[in-house]
């Protein structure tokens, strides 16, 4: 077809155009029979180019084609008879429809494609919100926005994100954690379970679903933790036909508000480790993100922490090398990233074993190098309001026979197993939903909530969504109304927690009065002051805060902050230490009090102590 060949220049992977050429470099050794394959819009091989052995150097393979047009370009490698797609294709052809059916009849086959790099990016600049102010929302792009009451094209897009951004702010939300959001197989060739015969309601009632809506038509990899194009933004996750730019405005909007966007990125182990690196550095550079949590456990984390492109990029994993954590840098951007306050919380909250000195050191967890990320719910377990609804978990819907999942949920049904009437029922639900996100909002590690949580979204007791693509994987925006009064909640403790920043320091608690403000920077309360023991069998503590340790924004000094904790079913009794002259304790939340007064009036305590209901949090000032 008048094409002419010559020797590439080996700079950059993948294809991109050079003085009007197009260079395509990929892996390959000088003894592989490499050749490039050309493809039409209805599949139909076109062309195929060898690559001459010559063009070369080390394991890297590199030619320039003129008379070629990279607009429609559709291609893929061949590799001593295997036919690849391109590891860096910065867009993938043929998954632009979500599941789509029709491509069974290919078997799931996908090209690389050319993907212009001009972006108006309107002098953009990471947000690099403080770790003291981070507060993060973890969502599935689709998911978050299928059930949401939109119409067209909108739905489970980037575009339905970025038009959430109001609602995030409104819940005091600084940074969004995507879930895997470049291109990966969502299609399972293989014949759906059968949906089990409890499951089939007659009718979807606020978190009832039908039986074809809980696995309509075939398994499918909705979460996507499994290989992908690691260079693609994925296209089915875009409201028009380039991914690569919806994204872009969903990230140059994010930066406008204030918010980063960090995105979850898994990669199997053995994959090659300079590709990783490169992976991460490419969504730096071409989309501006500004973290990954990274999953997996052969990834090359030192070596991505010390990558000086990446050293002002939010790094998110399960633990990292000791040696790292004795290195102070300027921007401190490593946070630990498992499920260790998880449990501690749900123990107490739901009253199954736990104890008040692991939560106490849980809620005050903290490091000079790396961040913690405190999350009581994730997308990998219950939802929040599934945690006191169900005593066990209910995936027979993903058709391994309730065998999937975790075990270890502890749990609470508060006495009926899923969707109840009874209003007493419901009540302590709710208020069990305030306490955990009292506690999670008033630790001093970075909060993690999970999209839907906000407004009371279950899964119908199914632990382990990762193949619901429909109501049960979808957060349910029919019950944002219902649960608007928790979502403000949520804004509130947020707005707290900016306003209050001592109860988010970035240095460790002392827990004594090192800089001689006359009061520890921390320090606990039962019945008694200053108590420093935590028996087995105490379920009640308060802990204070001394203002003079912290300055707000305006740099005044902040208020003594108290927050009472009582995990028993009783009532429980702290004391309130006395406060320097001319200062009172306020109360300003209890969880035990009716939804218009979590957050009311600012009541003066004239009394030493403070008696809590049962299951409940409060939060006083000293001021």
């Amino acid at each position: 077809m008048g094409y002419t060949m010559k020797e590439g220049n080996y700079d950059k992977f993948g294809v991109q155009m050079r003085h009007g050429e197009v260079v395509f470099t990929f892996e390959g050794e000088k003894e592989d029979d490499c050749s490039i394959l050309l493809y039409g819009k209805k599949h139909e091989l076109l062309e195929k180019l060898k690559v001459p052995a010559e063009y070369c150097m080390g394991s890297v393979r590199s030619v320039s084609i003129a008379g070629l047009s990279a607009k429609r370009l559709m291609y893929n490698y061949e590799i001593n008879g295997s036919v690849l797609t391109d590891t860096y294709a910065r867009r993938i052809i043929g998954r632009e429809k979500w599941n789509d059916q029709n491509r069974a009849a290919h078997q799931g086959a996908v090209y690389g494609g050319y993907e212009p790099e001009e972006f108006d990016w309107e002098q953009d600049r990471a947000p690099e919100v403080p770790r003291h102010l981070m507060v993060m929302y973890k969502l599935h792009v689709r998911g978050f926005s299928m059930d949401a009451g939109l119409r067209g094209k909108a739905r489970g897009t980037f575009l339905a994100v970025k038009e959430a951004i109001a609602h995030f702010k409104e819940l005091g939300v600084t940074t969004l954690e995507l879930m895997p959001a470049y291109e990966f197989e969502e299609m399972v060739w293989q014949e759906p379970p059968r949906l089990p015969s409890y499951l089939k309601w007659e009718s979807r009632e606020e978190d009832m679903i039908k039986p074809e809506e809980a696995h309509a038509g075939e398994r499918v990899n909705y979460w996507g933790y499994t290989p992908g194009n690691y260079f693609a933004v994925k296209a089915s996750y875009s409201s028009t036909p380039c991914a690569s730019q919806e994204f872009k405005e969903l990230v140059r909007e994010l930066h406008k508000n204030g918010m980063e966007c960090v995105m979850e990125m898994h990669f199997e182990e053995g994959m090659n480790q300079n590709v990783i690196l490169d992976v991460l550095r490419f969504w730096v550079k071409e989309y501006h993100v500004d973290g990954f949590h990274l999953l997996g456990s052969s990834i090359p984390v030192t070596a991505v922490v010390q990558n000086l492109l990446l050293s002002r990029t939010k790094i998110f994993y399960t633990d990292f090398d000791p040696v790292l954590l004795e290195q102070q840098t300027r921007y401190p951007h490593i946070f630990k990233y498992c499920d260790e306050y998880l449990y501690p919380v749900r123990k107490l909250i739901n009253e199954m074993g736990g104890g008040l000195g692991e939560f106490v050191c849980q809620q005050r967890k903290q490091h000079p190098v790396q961040g913690f990320v405190n999350y009581i719910t994730s997308n990998n377990g219950f939802t929040l309001l599934d945690l006191f609804s169900y005593n066990e978990k209910h995936n027979e819907g993903n058709g391994e026979e309730n065998r999937d999942g975790s075990d270890w949920n502890y749990s609470d049904n508060c006495g009926v197993e899923g969707r109840t009437r009874k209003r007493s029922v419901n009540e302590l639900r709710e208020q069990k939903m305030r306490n955990a996100a009292a506690a999670l909002l008033l630790g001093q590690g970075v909060p993690l909530l999970l999209a839907g949580d906000e407004m009371g979204n279950s899964q119908s007791g199914n632990n382990n969504a990762y193949c619901q693509d429909n109501p049960v994987g979808w957060v349910n925006w029919q019950k944002a109304e219902k649960y608007r009064w928790f979502a403000e909640f949520i804004g509130k403790l947020a707005a707290f927690r900016r306003e209050h920043p001592v109860i988010a320091l970035e240095e460790p608690m002392k827990l004594n009065d090192h800089q001689r403000k006359g009061f520890p920077d921390l320090s606990y309360h039962g019945e008694n002051a200053w108590v420093s023991t935590f028996p087995r069998e105490r379920t009640a503590v308060g802990m204070m805060y001394c203002g003079a340790y912290a300055a707000r924004e305006d740099g005044t000094e902040d208020d003594f902050v108290y927050v009472g904790y009582n995990f028993h079913s009783g009532i429980a009794r702290l004391a309130l230490p006395k406060l320097p002259e001319k200062r009172n304790w306020y109360l300003v939340m209890d969880t035990s009090r009716k939804k218009d007064a979590f957050f009311g009036e600012e009541e003066k305590m004239t009394e030493p102590h403070v008696s809590m209901k049962g299951q409940s949090v409060i939060l006083l000032l000293g001021k």
